[in-house]
């Protein structure tokens, strides 16, 4: 089960920076709302202020040093994937050379890359560590300080690429100011009304609050207007555990009504999907409800027939291609008109004696097939010509018998699944008036040894039935996200159906296909992306270990990664245009990233450019005559780099010169 745990920071008292007066009571605030009726622990929330206590017998004076040291033990040893955390921070940010710094206590705006805290290594820990992140900034800054004009932008860029929802106090343009009538920030006390007016349920309900109540309050206290900044990775994320509860009931009733799992052959009464899409899949699926929405043209049923039970099928029934569900979709399939008393087909062996029924069944059966006849008709004027194609190919067969591959019935799918035991549907010959499936060609378990596949074309006639079913439900299989909602459906039919074994193999591929896009992600060094991707793969999926495994490899290269990326930054920071010996120092601080790891290449590629602009500056010394000076200069290029060759034969070839 997961945790929740929070982070609340607030800092009154700066020793560069002029006090703020309520950033303290900011963060008691919050993290007192968390603990009283939010469901946090008191032991899983760490509060840092002026004079907060310590914490495990740590001192919580928001230095970066304690600062940095408590964040890192708590993602090293604490914290775990899916836990819910809380990063609140009041206090003052800044920005250097793009990039954003939240201020501790000891920051110093001379040296703000030495003594803030960068945004990009918080944001990037917390995501690495897979957690369920959500971070609230109420940043103060300098009035009229041109370095702080961007403050944020970077926040909002790092919030979109690493997926971590982010809510800001104000815009980039605008200024975060406290009140003392309110004894907060303006954004902090209207971040508490909406919590405790029962408007943090989600996000978006707190998007909603936030966005109206933030502006108007400042223009209630006669302040200048902050209209905060929500970066949303799911707009029905849910942010407090109270809430988790609830909306898994409420979502678990809905997926169990919705047309969202059109595999399910019971399906729902059009009056069920409309408030199942209102409630469930917008509030719980975020953005999925539109590519639901998409989808829900091939699975809804057609006016004129009412979905029915495979469990129930009615006796003397033939089934027909019109009415045989396509793989991972559920297209509709009639069942005896509303005139037909539902009890007939569940008594009618009891009621055998009966003179009229025979008559009645006749009759019912003959209505059924007119209305398979009209239905045609309104389905391919709907479905358009996929399902036209079918019917005047259905009832041919290839030279095995086996029908084609474009009008395969249940069976026929099931065969090419490859289970020779996979259920078929029986076809009763006595019908006389169905002229589109004939007994025999459903499936012919007896021809298949005729053609023995290798396995490599097995495996590659699985992935394009996989993917053609995928493309049939208007998926694509470039999103681990579409991928991932293709085996929700698939996972929905039961053993007894017959599209089971074909819905498993497609299961298979499709999460085969996850992990390979996760794979091609880490290749590029989007670790963050590729884990996304992985985490998808679920315990079910039989490389769920290997998927897993990958994971905690990515994990450990995304940290060295951001690690040697950030050696490689520090190491820009030494160079100073023009001295060569500052060219030198970088290069022997790059030189510590080791070779083989993530981020290496960025190191060499560094390094190389660096050697150049050092021999650069040894020739340009050398065509003015000072050959002394340009030997000395070209001494500094390492052995190694790119231009150590041509350092060495310049400076043979000065020597002889000076």
């Amino acid at each position: 089960m997961a945790n929740n745990w929070a982070i609340a920071i607030g800092i009154n008292q700066y020793h560069f920076y002029q006090p703020l007066g309520y950033a303290q009571a900011d963060a008691e605030a919050v993290k007192d709302f968390l603990v009283t009726y939010g469901g946090f622990l008191p032991q899983q929330c760490l509060l840092m202020t002026d004079t907060s206590p310590p914490f495990r017998d740590r001192p919580t004076l928001p230095t970066k040093e304690n600062i940095l040291l408590l964040f890192e033990d708590l993602v090293a040893t604490d914290f775990q994937p899916q836990d819910r955390v809380w990063f609140f921070f009041s206090g003052y940010g800044t920005n250097a050379k793009g990039q954003d710094y939240l201020m501790p206590m000891d920051g110093n705006p001379n040296s703000i890359e030495e003594t803030g805290i960068d945004v990009r290594s918080i944001m990037q820990s917390l995501q690495v560590a897979a957690l369920n992140a959500f971070i609230l900034l109420d940043i103060n800054r300098a009035t009229g300080s041109q370095a702080d004009a961007f403050v944020g932008q970077e926040l909002v860029e790092l919030a979109k690429e690493l997926q971590i929802s982010t809510i800001l106090s104000c815009q980039l343009e605008e200024f975060s100011y406290e009140s003392s009538e309110l004894g907060h920030g303006f954004f902090t006390a209207t971040l508490l009304e909406a919590l405790r007016f029962g408007h943090g349920s989600s996000l978006t309900n707190l998007e909603n609050y936030l966005s109206v109540r933030t502006p108007e309050l400042c223009q209630h206290h006669w302040r200048p207007t902050q209209n905060p900044i929500v970066v949303p990775t799911s707009q029905g994320q849910i942010i407090l555990p109270q809430f988790d509860e609830k909306i898994d009931k409420k979502s678990a009733s809905a997926f169990a009504r919705s047309e969202f799992t059109p595999l399910v052959l019971v399906a729902p009464s059009i009056g069920e999907e409309v408030e199942t899409r209102g409630e469930g899949d917008k509030r719980d699926r975020g953005d999925r409800g539109d590519r639901v929405a998409a989808i829900s043209p091939l699975s809804t049923p057609s006016p004129l027939s009412t979905p029915s039970s495979l469990s129930s099928p009615p006796p003397l029934s033939t089934p027909s291609p019109l009415s045989t569900p396509s793989p991972l979709s559920s297209p509709p399939s009639l069942s005896p008109p509303a005139s037909t008393p539902p009890s007939t087909y569940s008594t009618s062996s009891k009621k055998s004696t009966n003179s009229f029924l025979p008559k009645l069944l006749f009759g019912s059966v003959a209505t059924m097939l007119l209305l398979c006849i009209i239905a045609v008709a309104v389905l391919h004027e709907r479905v358009g010509l996929r399902l036209g194609r079918l019917l005047p190919v259905s009832s041919k067969t290839d030279t095995n018998g086996n029908a084609p591959q474009g009008s395969r019935s249940i069976g026929d799918r099931n065969a090419v699944g490859g289970s020779p035991n996979a259920p078929t549907v029986p076809v009763t010959a006595s019908t006389p008036s169905d002229p589109i499936v004939s007994p025999k060609p459903t499936v012919q378990i007896t021809s298949q040894p005729t053609v023995q596949p290798t396995s490599s074309s097995n495996e590659s006639q699985k992935r394009k039935q996989a993917l053609a079913d995928l493309e049939k439900m208007s998926l694509t299989p470039k999103q681990a996200s579409n991928l991932r909602l293709a085996i929700t459906k698939a996972r929905e039919i039961p053993p007894s159906d017959p599209l089971y074994q074909q819905a498993q193999t497609n299961v298979e591929v499709w999460s085969r296909i996850i992990l390979e896009l996760a794979e091609n992600r880490a290749k590029e060094k989007r670790y963050s992306d590729a884990i996304a991707a992985a985490q998808l793969i679920t315990k079910e999926e039989s490389i769920y270990s290997k998927a897993q495994f990958q994971m905690r490899q990515w994990r450990l290269m995304a940290k060295q990664y951001v690690s040697n990326t950030t050696l490689v930054d520090a190491a820009s920071g030494l160079v100073r245009p023009g001295q060569a010996s500052t060219y030198n120092r970088a290069i022997e601080v790059a030189k510590k990233v080791p070779q083989g790891q993530p981020g290496f290449d960025v190191a060499k590629k560094s390094i190389d450019t660096w050697s150049e602009k050092i021999f650069d500056l040894a020739q340009r010394r050398a065509n003015r005559g000072e050959f002394k000076s340009a030997i000395d200069t070209a001494v500094l290029v390492p052995e190694g780099t790119g231009a150590y060759k041509q350092a060495q034969e310049a400076i043979k070839k000065w020597s002889k010169s000076d």
